[in-house]
């Protein structure tokens, strides 16, 4: 059975690290390891991504209503527009994560979380993000997303589903790469961050339905709580820094975390 200190501490690792490019698969095998924690559960995961997907709503709900007026707008021969062309790339950059996703979310599951798998990947990923960041133009916003933009940014999305990787960190890495200013791929892999965990939110869901079991339901409704407000919070002042402080930060710290690993593991 979980604990209060155990809820609060991995809602608030949820809430963070699925926004930040550190890794959330990364804290979530070390934790138990360093307190000794049981698994939280199914119910757990479950909450603490409707929190994280409700603090992403929340945030850009008015671009959001934005995005669907121009899509729709656009589907129904009203023509294209700004708020038209965003909206239809998240939704086509999210075609490859979720084929892949489709297709080998089970023998991901059952061969790639392997903690060396996780070290392997927070290292090497933290080492592209660094290069990323140095080397691209930064010249252009999310409102000039290409076609090629797309693809590129679609198959690096892809690759999150490997542990380690970091969803946000990846994506902000290809939009970095393909001359996205650092905010303005910070707010499309947001934006991106939308369908994607809804999906993965709605796989756990299935899964919780048709493996059911106990839910201490106070722990898991404050476990989304939580997760919720540390996610908003975190895109709030992520956005506002990221352009100050760039993403070196976030590259040591993963470079710190994969030796870590490496050291307990190996």
């Amino acid at each position: 059975m979980m604990e209060w200190g155990q809820t609060i501490l991995l809602a608030v690792v949820q809430g963070l690290t699925e926004f930040l490019p550190i890794s959330s698969s990364a804290h979530l095998i070390l934790m138990p390891y360093l307190f000794g924690w049981r698994d939280q559960g199914l119910a757990f995961d479950v909450a603490v991504h409707v929190g994280s997907l409700a603090a992403v709503l929340a945030y850009f709900r008015h671009q959001l209503v934005e995005l669907w007026h121009g899509w729709w707008r656009h589907v129904t021969g009203y023509g294209e527009s700004e708020a038209s062309r965003l909206a239809w790339a998240v939704l086509l950059t999210t075609i490859p994560v979720t084929a892949v996703g489709g297709l080998f979310y089970a023998w991901i599951e059952a061969h790639l979380r392997d903690p060396l798998v996780i070290a392997t990947t927070t290292l090497g990923f933290a080492l592209l993000l660094g290069w990323a960041d140095r080397s691209g133009s930064r010249t252009r916003t999310e409102a000039d997303i290409t076609w090629r933009d797309i693809i590129i940014v679609g198959c690096a999305q892809a690759l999150a589903l490997v542990p380690g990787t970091s969803r946000a960190g990846i994506t902000i890495t290809a939009g970095l790469w393909v001359g996205l200013r650092r905010r303005a791929a910070a707010r499309f892999s947001f934006l991106l961050s939308i369908p994607a965990i809804a999906l993965a939110g709605s796989r756990k869901t299935w899964d919780l339905i048709v493996a059911p079991g106990p839910v201490p339901w106070v722990l898991v409704l404050a476990g989304a709580a939580i997760s919720g407000v540390t996610a908003f919070l975190c895109i709030h002042w992520f956005l506002r820094l990221v352009e100050r402080i760039g993403l070196s930060p976030f590259v040591v710290y993963r470079l710190v975390l994969a030796v870590v690993l490496f050291w307990i593991y190996l």
